[in-house]
């Protein structure tokens, strides 16, 4: 088991707080309001194949450590999209010897601690994985994966989830979604709309993926009016099937209103494949406004993921596709580019909009001033590159004096790592208890406010926002 003062502060004073405000707060339910997970793991049900497909082939937080160092993703078992041509590596033993061997790069990083605390809490094994001791690992992992006990449906009742939810296309059928429902077993998977992928006009998909909505919604795509009528009808959808948010992956948080003909016009140059790139920031800031429109009416919590730049290694993303570890942060502004979506929708008691960044120099400048005023506007934790152990300290430091603890939501694992869910968690527990000590060890706080805060943190904002 991890030790018991794990990322606690040394100082005994502060370390004995955090221990008794972990204690009470470290069983509870896992709240999972956003994420990547696949339902096909819980619709299928079956045995996760072997360690290296679990572990190491999903998880961009792996490999791009890995191939920082001049490992190649083809000798990681990732498959290139025009074939791997004879050089993608198939032997998940091989694949695992490499991870092994180069495990050591990992320590220091959330995706160390991540993974040193899962092969403990969720396989048993305690020895530090090394190259020695490598391949004796896989096999003890790869038997444990044959039983009964590992399959998807059993760990997420053995993690103590109380509510997952995954990330979807605004065309999917959720197929996997009724399969999950209809086969009787209680666990509470739900759908996410994220549709990206027809909102942003420089998708290359974005054509086909406007046909694919017509499609199944039944309604003929020729204007703007049609366009909406169909993500409205999709929304209705994912919400009849459990959904209680949607997510906007944007490079900037830019919204504006555009007039009735100004979109129009866009639209219609996008449907001929003429869009400018102009086109492209003014439609999906005028679409940020109509989301937000729609929670309003709908009631789906509005989530944004404003400041990452997709895909910078474009040789790799040539290659491989998208979500191949590439993802780099830039530099945002909130204040101005929300401050349209927030005049119009911001004072609406029927509509929250939860901001997330990877520009961690808008935290108190910006946002925590936003969230502290706008009753609309919540904060999401430290995202991606920044739910580490200081990633997490740093935004806890610099929006809680601002926005409170009771503007933010909680802790977000946002993963595609099943696995990892509960030991993300867990570092999370463990970094706002040790946080909240601090804060009584100053008199700022007394217990009971730390208590009180310490659950809100770790179960009811996210439960309270999302309404779960």
């Amino acid at each position: 088991m991890p030790h018991s003062y794990l990322l606690f502060n040394p100082d005994p004073n502060i370390r004995q707080i955090a221990s008794e405000l972990y204690e009470s707060i470290k069983n509870m339910p896992l709240i999972c309001p956003h994420g990547h997970v696949n339902p096909v793991l819980f619709s299928a049900n079956k045995p996760f194949p072997d360690p290296a497909k679990l572990l190491i082939i999903p998880d961009h937080y792996v490999f791009r450590m890995l191939y920082s160092k001049g490992i190649t993703l083809e000798s990681l078992g990732i498959t290139p999209l025009t074939g791997d041509g004879g050089l993608c590596e198939k032997d998940s033993k091989k694949i695992w010897r490499i991870f092994s061997e180069n495990f050591y790069l990992f320590a220091g990083t959330p995706t160390g601690i991540w993974l040193t605390q899962e092969f403990d809490t969720v396989f048993g094994i305690t020895e530090k994985l090394n190259s020695q001791n490598g391949m004796d690992i896989y096999n003890r992992i790869n038997d444990k994966l044959k039983q009964p006990e590992f399959l998807p449906r059993a760990l997420y009742e053995k993690f103590n989830i109380e509510v997952l939810s995954t990330t979807d296309g605004a065309a999917d059928t959720l197929r996997h979604h009724k399969a999950i429902q209809e086969s009787g077993w209680k666990g509470n998977i739900i759908p996410c709309f994220r549709p990206d992928d027809v909102t942003c006009l420089s998708d290359p998909g974005w054509r086909n993926n406007i046909n694919t909505l017509a499609d199944i919604t039944g309604i003929g795509i020729t204007t703007f009016k049609d366009y909406i009528d169909a993500l409205e009808k999709q929304r209705e959808y994912f919400k009849s099937m459990g959904a209680v948010s949607t997510d906007h992956g944007i490079e900037e948080p830019f919204t504006v209103w555009l007039s009735g003909s100004q979109v129009e016009d866009i639209f219609s140059r996008a449907l001929g494949g003429i869009a400018t790139q102009e086109d492209t920031r003014l439609f999906t800031a005028h679409m940020m406004m109509e989301m937000a429109r729609m929670s309003c009416d709908d009631g789906l919590v509005m989530q944004i993921h404003p400041g990452c730049y997709r895909n910078h290694n474009r040789m790799l993303f040539d290659r491989f596709g998208p979500n191949i570890g590439a993802d780099i942060p830039v530099a945002t502004e909130y204040t101005r580019n929300l401050k349209d979506l927030l005049n119009k929708y911001g004072n609406d008691p029927g509509f929250t909009l939860v901001v997330f960044t990877l520009d961690e120099s808008t935290y108190s400048r910006e946002l925590a001033p936003l969230a502290g005023h706008y009753p609309a506007m919540k904060l999401g934790p430290s995202w991606w590159f920044h739910d580490s152990c200081q990633g997490m300290i740093r935004h806890r430091e610099q929006v809680v004096e601002t926005a409170g603890v009771y503007n933010l939501v909680g802790f977000i694992d946002d993963t595609r790592a099943f696995p990892s869910i509960p030991v993300r968690h867990d570092v999370a527990r463990r970094i706002d208890c040790n946080y909240l000590s601090g804060l009584v060890a100053r008199h700022i706080i007394d217990m009971e406010d730390a208590h009180r805060m310490s659950k809100a943190l770790a179960y009811d904002l996210s439960k309270e926002t999302y309404a779960l």
